[in-house]
């Protein structure tokens, strides 16, 4: 089973009582990336209703997180299901949704140093879903001029890249600088299906001060609940 974690939205975003729901989850069961979660999620994070679709690859964590959103009265806002993106749960409507974040594997298959640990193993190292499939299914869930967030390493951007071309446009790349004067490991590519404009490179955010402190522009998101704008 490919290891799946997508976060599928609908409506205009607002997504801080999912994320804390995820990052509830990551502190018993380590399938969750949440530091990726926190920071792909403050994309959304502006006004309005949101509503929604966590999928995960193991059932037990979809039930700890739909009984998080039911005790927070969460239950109208957030639908949780087990599934598979190469085998998509029958209740997802391809086309139906406003924009999907995705934050896949960042290892590919057959690269890497072995890991013992099969939980880490199937949140960092690509299954039977490479990272083709994951921008397949992302775009053909989303509306047209739907959006789609994805986070990854930085050393694979030119792979994300090449899956999205000719399908998607207005790309928008945000380096996440793990201090400043530091290269970028991951980045934030967020692109608009059938749109033809051009790509854009965005300035970024700088999460760590030098002694190791996050920044102030990255503490106001992951703390203060500011909007990350791309």
């Amino acid at each position: 089973m490919s290891h799946l974690i997508t976060h599928v939205v609908s409506a205009s975003p607002a997504t801080y009582a999912f994320v804390l729901a995820v990052v509830a989850i990551d502190a018993v069961l380590p399938f969750v990336q949440t530091e990726a979660t926190v920071i792909t999620a403050a994309v959304l994070a502006a006004q309005g209703h949101l509503i929604v679709w966590l999928i995960v690859a193991v059932a037990a964590l979809g039930g700890l997180a739909g009984d998080n959103a039911l005790l927070n009265g969460m239950g109208d806002r957030l639908s949780v299901m087990a599934g598979d993106l190469l085998q998509p749960p029958p209740r997802l409507s391809p086309g139906s949704f406003d924009h999907v974040m995705a934050n896949p594997p960042f290892i590919e298959r057959g690269r890497g140093s072995p890991v013992s640990d099969p939980a880490k193993a199937a949140a960092t190292i690509e299954g039977d879903a490479a990272l083709g499939d994951w921008v397949r299914f992302a775009l053909g869930m989303v509306r047209a001029k739907g959006s789609v967030t994805f986070i990854h390493r930085a050393d694979r951007i030119d792979v994300l890249l090449a899956q999205l071309a000719g399908r998607a446009g207005g790309i928008v790349i945000f380096p996440l600088w793990p201090r400043a004067g530091q290269a970028a490991n991951r980045v934030l590519v967020q692109a608009r299906k059938q749109v033809a404009a051009p790509a854009r490179l965005a300035a970024g955010l700088v999460l760590h001060e030098a002694d190791g402190r996050f920044t102030a522009a990255a503490d106001a998101v992951l703390r203060g609940g500011e909007a990350l704008v791309l």
